[in-house]
């Protein structure tokens, strides 16, 4: 399975390389004003895909921070001997494990 990821992987970027030389003509993009951006035909796919990437995780951030939020604000479970005053009795010799705070967040 180790080996056919990697053969997938290794296609992929034959491919992308292969996509690469064969667009190396001059695009032009224009934009306002009369002004534009002369450059090869891959680096203008390349900056579309980064400025995509950049619009979506600023789009996904309000949502993030939401959540992230809400975490902080999860109350801590109550440690076990408040719940069962009963637990306490180290009478029987028996030794009690430390109770460890979940922390829970992202």
């Amino acid at each position: 399975m180790k080996y056919f990821l990697w053969l997938l992987k290794a296609a992929i970027f034959f491919t992308l390389f292969a996509f690469a030389l064969n667009n190396q003509h001059d695009a032009t993009v224009y934009f306002f004003f009369g002004t534009y951006w002369r450059a090869p035909l891959v680096l203008v796919v390349l900056a579309a895909f980064a400025g995509g990437m950049v619009v979506g995780a600023l789009g996904m951030l309000p949502g993030w921070w939401k959540h992230r939020r809400a975490a902080t604000q999860v109350p801590q479970p109550a440690a076990a001997s408040a719940a069962n005053p009963a637990a306490e009795d180290t009478s029987a010799g028996t030794v009690q494990q430390p109770q460890i705070a979940r922390q829970h967040g992202l």
